[in-house]
């Protein structure tokens, strides 16, 4: 299947994807009610980043910017993979002693944006706790499903097209 689509395609597929999933998380903290923790956060970055990067790749007609795009996008994703697993490992083996620190807004309204950005990458709070399940795998588990697909989709992608005459 992935010979049959275009490279302009599939990237517009991947921007396309993320921002469905962005508006997904946005639902689920809006209408929901589920309040995100610092590592949903970064990986909302992520998801925002790669989303961004696909759609300009994708947007070129010059088969040099899609694949230097598609390149820019495996570590990206990569990025986004870890800090998912490291969060599934966290709702999986939670630590014994707990330290729930305030919640994204809270910092960003209580320290100034160069003392709050590295709190917010430390990933306290309620980063273990699970509050939505979809087939037995919490956001975490999803996110990280995601952001390895786009990897893998990028590499694929990649291999392919430099395999070809």
């Amino acid at each position: 299947m992935l010979s049959r689509l275009s490279v302009r395609q599939i990237l517009l597929a991947v921007s396309l994807g993320c921002v469905g999933l962005l508006a997904f998380g946005l639902y689920l903290q809006h209408v929901v009610g589920l309040v995100p923790c610092p590592m949903c956060i970064v990986q909302r970055y992520a998801l925002i980043l790669i989303a961004i990067v696909a759609a300009l790749a994708g947007a070129t007609g010059q088969k040099s910017l899609q694949f230097t795009g598609a390149v820019l996008l495996v570590p990206i994703a990569g990025f986004g993979a870890f800090v998912a697993a490291r969060q599934s490992w966290l709702q999986w083996y939670p630590p014994e002693v707990v330290s729930c620190g305030r919640d994204f807004y809270g910092m960003i309204e209580t320290f100034p944006l160069k003392r709050a950005l590295p709190m917010i990458f430390r990933g306290g709070g309620d980063c273990t706790q699970v509050d939505w399940t979809f087939l037995g795998g919490s956001i975490a588990n999803w996110s990280f499903v995601c952001f390895s697909v786009i990897a893998l989709l990028m590499l694929s992608l990649l291999w392919f097209r430099s395999s070809r005459p």
